[in-house]
């Protein structure tokens, strides 16, 4: 069974391979894909390709989400309008979200105490540990808050990285997946390249 109708196959299909060639593509996206296809075909079963209608009923805000919840759920079929007005198949009005709620949460910082006492802590998880494996989960804990405070990586950065990425006779980090795909280099202080 194809995962898209055939009406709107060759659109989606070719919109994927580009965004997929470009590293902007995720099951995730798809999955909410799948997700407007179907919805296109139950509400709209005798149109083709993508109407105006299509995707303003798409986007409205269900009783039951957050705003957050909304522009995720609609974020690939919006991508989508916009890859196909941007090569003029369709001239569609991506319509408007609605602003986020504004954030209420203030950032901590931390002193040099708490900076202190919080690697501190790490190390003597290392030290109590029970059994090696623990042992060596703990080490590795307290080296990754280590390469995320001193490099300020983001925690998805550290999590993806993979051997080949980490270049230690040069002190250098290749970020492969990072926020919006940007692929850049982060060099590490002597202590830890030494610590890696």
């Amino acid at each position: 069974m194809a995962k898209f109708s055939k009406s709107r196959n060759d659109l989606f299909t070719k919109f994927i391979d580009y965004r997929t060639a470009c590293n902007l593509w995720n099951t995730g996206y798809e999955m909410n894909l799948i997700y407007f296809d179907r919805f296109c075909s139950e509400h709209f079963p005798s149109e083709n390709g993508i109407t105006q209608g299509m995707i303003d009923g798409w986007c409205v805000q269900r009783d039951t989400e957050s705003k957050s919840s909304l522009i995720g759920r609609t974020l690939s079929a919006r991508k989508l309008v916009e890859y196909l007005n941007e090569r003029g198949l369709t001239d569609l009005k991506i319509p408007e979200l609605p602003p986020l709620p504004p954030r209420n949460h203030i950032p901590h910082s931390f002193t040099k105490e708490e900076i202190k006492n919080f690697f501190e802590e790490c190390d003597a998880r290392i030290l109590s540990a029970k059994n090696t494996a623990k042992k060596f989960r703990a080490l590795e804990i307290a080296v990754m808050f280590r390469l995320l405070y001193s490099t300020g990586m983001r925690t998805t950065e550290a999590r993806l990285l993979r051997v080949i990425d980490v270049d230690l006779p040069h002190a250098v980090i290749n970020i492969r997946k990072s926020k919006n795909s940007i692929e850049h280099y982060v060099a590490l202080h002597p202590s830890m390249a030494a610590l890696l």
